[in-house]
């Protein structure tokens, strides 16, 4: 019994959450209230999963750390894929930019260490390919691979940025990051 009331708490929880995060991602701004009565629930309800607005945003955080992870796991992490790994990474990730855009500006996760450690081991296989493909010479071995690294993390909440506000078209996004990331700016020469 007591497993079953903790899976529909769960469950529950995710529903919150996602709500929430809809939300947000139109007003940042959006109060608890707000935010309750968008996950149709009342306020008293809202403040038995969370405790106040911090509390909340560091669950949105862990939550689409989480999504992050569960489609990143899905991407082959072996030496045979590793050609295709950074492209196959952005093409999963971009459609997920409605639940982790506004993650870029909420500020109070910014220093939160359980934030910073789901993060960090987000960021760990990626950098452990990025450092694969600079040994098989597909990355410039002058540059560290953490500056590849952030300058990637970069790259993708921009293009969801730019998503949200209409200036990139979600089914060109993923091209785009992978060709800015690869050939930069530069004109190619006629």
């Amino acid at each position: 019994m007591g497993t079953a009331r903790s899976a529909t708490k769960e469950l529950r929880l995710r529903a919150i959450l996602d709500a929430a995060t809809e939300l947000l991602v139109e007003k940042p701004t959006a109060s608890l209230n707000e935010i309750a009565e968008y996950a149709g629930i009342g306020i008293a309800t809202l403040h038995r999963y969370v405790a106040s607005r911090e509390q909340l945003m560091l669950q949105l955080g862990l939550r689409a750390a989480q999504v992050v992870e569960e489609t990143m796991s899905r991407i082959p992490l072996d030496e045979e894929s590793s050609e295709t790994y950074i492209s196959q990474l952005v093409e999963a990730l971009i459609p997920l930019g409605d639940k982790i855009y506004f993650l870029a500006h909420e500020t109070s996760l910014n220093y939160n260490p359980e934030m910073s450690a789901a993060e960090e081991k987000l960021k760990e296989p990626i950098r452990h390919m990025i450092q694969l493909l600079q040994r098989k010479g597909h990355f410039r071995q002058d540059m560290s691979s953490e500056w590849i690294l952030n300058v990637l993390y970069s790259l993708l909440f921009v293009t969801w940025q730019q998503v949200h506000e209409g200036h990139v078209a979600k089914k060109a996004a993923a091209a785009l990051v992978l060709e800015t990331l690869y050939h930069g700016f530069k004109a190619s020469k006629p």
